[in-house]
């Protein structure tokens, strides 16, 4: 999350309803609704037992003025999409200051967990709800995709909670299951089950409060010193459907618009191009929309991309040729009707190719990446290549770092292994960097070792191949494992982990 200064309050009983009273809306209040921060703040539901609840939060926001001012003019394009979607659902307003508290409505947003876009989805719900996410693009990050997707997930665990939107957006948060086992636990003892009474993670405690604390700051900017930008309450932006495939160049040219904008507005799209596959909603400006659709129409499908004509050479592979030319091999496959991976040398392919250089593309995912290797950070950045056998905890340990540390530096996901050949960004503190980090880093120095690891409770194969760092396969190999009968406690395993002798001079 966004904020760690201001979790985990002590607080009070409520009960939130799960029918509210309607919003009395008063005449003055209509005069200024043209602003759509105005138009939300004069429809709010939920509630607290008491301003002490959102001390910490608001307080928070008081020595650090500028944050929101900054959150809330990032939030302009897509707003017053994600009112009119959570309106349309039914579900409480404040729900559309939710990616404030979640993502800082940044869309390229990307934490340590692996959650992605406005509304932070991890793989697992994306897929559930959706979001596909493939080499063109990841829908965790489309904006019209995510919201709809993160409304109704909201929706069904509010009806899971009977009702309740408190303990829903915290469900939201920190995952059903946790939440109803809080709630388990309170009934044993007797205890109120309401959201503020529930033994939850600290993040959790901290998150719901946090929402209702933006809620109030929003409604009452100038009480806590707040600069709310104006939003208009109009539409910004509109969604046109393609139904092929178009190059971000073409699409920047005939709505004149700057292709970062473009990016912005569709932070889904990972590459050079809309997706290979089926329709894509496009989201563009509403001014733009006329233009667009005009220089579009006039433009066939096969138009739409640039194609060059290759000649299989000895050597080649559907892998190469897609790796050279910066697509996939499912997509040469399907625009040359091939059924099979065999190519023969000699013969051609048609091949999509961008109308610009890589570098036009500037917030394509293999720029952004770029950029990341080459920010300026405090201390000593290092450049570390995959080899075989690398996995996150040794290289953390190789490095001196920690997993998370790198899967945020990278963002990348915990559980996917790691591509030969792939840089990675590590930044050292200059005050803990080893005495000669070239010499580690050229050297490269691996010791396997071999340990005991015995069983715990509630641990399974992935769980412990997580911790060390090593793959489910090599357990089961390691220790001669079918996968047919569950681990027991106390069960011994043999685990080979990598040591890297970090302190040589």
């Amino acid at each position: 999350m966004l904020f760690t200064a201001c979790e985990g309050a002590t607080v009070s009983t409520i009960v939130v309803k799960a029918a509210p009273k309607p919003v009395q809306i008063s005449t003055n209040d209509l005069v200024v609704e043209k602003d759509l921060w105005r138009y939300i703040a004069n429809r709010y539901t939920l509630t607290t037992p008491s301003q002490k609840e959102l001390f910490w939060h608001i307080d928070w926001f008081k020595k650090n003025p500028d944050y929101l001012t900054r959150v809330t003019k990032r939030a302009q394009p897509y707003l017053h999409l994600v009112k009119t979607e959570v309106e349309r659902a039914g579900l409480p307003i404040e729900i559309a200051l939710l990616p404030i508290v979640e993502s800082a409505y940044y869309p390229f947003s990307y934490s340590h967990g692996t959650a992605s876009g406005l509304w932070q989805f991890i793989p697992s719900t994306g897929k559930l709800y959706g979001l596909q996410n493939n080499w063109w693009y990841d829908a965790r990050r489309d904006v019209l995709a995510s919201t709809k997707a993160a409304v109704r997930y909201l929706k069904n665990l509010n009806k899971l909670f009977k009702g309740d939107w408190l303990l829903a957006i915290a469900a939201y948060n920190s995952g059903p299951g946790r939440v109803q086992k809080a709630i388990a636990k309170n009934k044993r003892q007797g205890r109120p089950t309401d959201f503020w009474h529930l033994d939850l993670p600290k993040e959790t405690r901290g998150y719901v409060p946090r929402l209702l604390a933006v809620a109030q700051l929003i409604k009452h900017p100038e009480r806590y010193g707040q600069i709310i930008t104006t939003v208009n309450n109009i539409p910004q932006v509109q969604a046109i459907k393609l139904d092929s495939q178009c190059d971000l160049a073409l699409i920047s040219e005939w709505a004149q618009l700057d292709l970062e904008q473009l990016y912005t507005l569709n932070p889904g799209l990972k590459r050079w191009a809309t997706p290979s596959k089926g329709n894509y909603n496009l989201l563009l400006p509403i001014d733009t929309i006329a233009t667009f659709k005009k220089n579009l129409a006039k433009h066939p499908k096969e138009a739409r991309m640039k194609w060059v004509r290759h000649q299989i050479n000895q050597g080649d592979s559907l892998s190469k040729i897609a790796h050279q030319f910066n697509t996939t091999i499912s997509q040469i496959k399907s625009v040359n009707d091939l059924h099979g991976n065999v190519v023969k040398v000699g013969k051609y392919l048609i091949v999509p190719i961008p109308q610009k250089n890589a570098q036009y593309y500037s917030l394509s995912e293999a720029q952004r990446e770029a950029q990341r290797m080459n920010a300026k950070k405090t201390g000593v950045r290092v450049i570390h290549t995959v080899v075989s056998g690398d996995s996150l905890w040794r290289i953390a340990r190789q490095y001196n770092t920690h997993v998370d540390s790198i899967v945020k530096w990278n963002h990348i996901t915990k559980t996917q292994p790691l591509q030969v050949g792939k840089k990675l960004v590590l930044w050292h503190p200059n005050s803990t960097q080893p005495k000669d980090l070239s010499k580690l880093v050229n050297v490269g120095i691996n010791i396997d070792r071999k340990i005991t690891y015995y069983v715990k409770s509630g641990d399974n194969l992935s769980i412990i191949a997580h911790k060390f760092g090593v793959r489910i396969g090599q357990l089961k190999n390691w220790n001669q494992l079918t996968g047919k009968k569950p681990l027991q406690p106390k069960q011994k395993l043999t685990i080979i982990v990598n040591v890297v002798n970090s302190n040589m001079k």
